[in-house]
């Protein structure tokens, strides 16, 4: 009877499979990937990185660099997508390639944008802060440069989702899931914060290790709340 009992329970529990094991190595080695093709993309702002003491010194010559961020982007989170739907047999490098060249244009225009924004609030930042009298503008012009950032990020993960879609109807539906789902927002701001400090404190390891796995779940919340938002009546 015991040995019964147990047969039927061996039988039941068969252990993980090979589409288990090869799901989990389509994350991980799309992650490696990842983080070696956005490295790629963006070689000038990480060389310089790694060859300059004190990034915040020189924070607008950085800026001018972060210009190639958006298109990267793009391309990771087309491989994570492809990740959603290929699963084990994903090809990150083709899908990389293949979402960067596909939305070049558009991140591109959204990378420029963002960046010539963020530039505008830092001088002005710096501006205000030398004066006593404007310091209460300060907390206005960091709330204003935190929602560049998200609705970038947003609107990078829109043109990759809906590829048939104009830019500026990205544009608006970013706008409201960020203020919508602003939780997720700030959810992004502070992830996209931790890889800028790795990026910053430890160029090589940090760039090597943090952002795939942290811009996945950037991606994956980025794609509930428009996939909320087309499901909506």
């Amino acid at each position: 009877m015991g040995a019964t009992t147990l047969q039927q329970k061996r039988r039941r529990w068969a252990g993980p499979g090979f589409e288990t094991f090869g799901s989990i190595f389509g994350f991980i080695y799309t992650f490696l990937v990842g983080n070696v093709l956005l490295a790629i993309a963006n070689a000038p702002l990480v060389l310089s990185l790694s060859l300059v003491a004190d990034p915040a010194a020189a924070w607008p010559f950085f800026l001018a660099l972060s210009v190639t961020i958006a298109p990267s982007l793009a391309g990771i989170f087309a491989a994570f997508k492809a990740l959603n739907d290929d699963g084990g047999a994903v090809k990150p490098v083709a899908a990389f390639l293949q979402g960067y060249k596909r939305s070049f244009g558009r991140t591109a225009v959204l990378g420029l944008g963002a960046v010539g924004l963020l530039m505008f609030l830092g001088v002005d930042l710096a501006i205000v802060s030398a004066m006593p009298a404007a310091a209460v503008l300060v907390p206005l012009i960091v709330v204003v440069a935190a929602l560049t950032v998200s609705l970038t990020v947003t609107a990078i993960s829109g043109v990759v989702l809906l590829p048939e879609a104009r830019l500026k109807s990205i544009l608006k539906a970013s706008l409201y899931l960020a203020a919508q789902r602003w939780y997720l927002s700030l959810a992004m701001l502070v992830l996209l914060g931790i890889i800028a400090s790795a990026a910053v404190l430890q160029p090589v390891l940090g760039i090597a290790l943090a952002p795939a796995p942290l811009l996945f779940v950037i991606w994956s919340n980025a794609s509930f709340a428009f996939h909320a938002a087309l499901r909506a009546p």
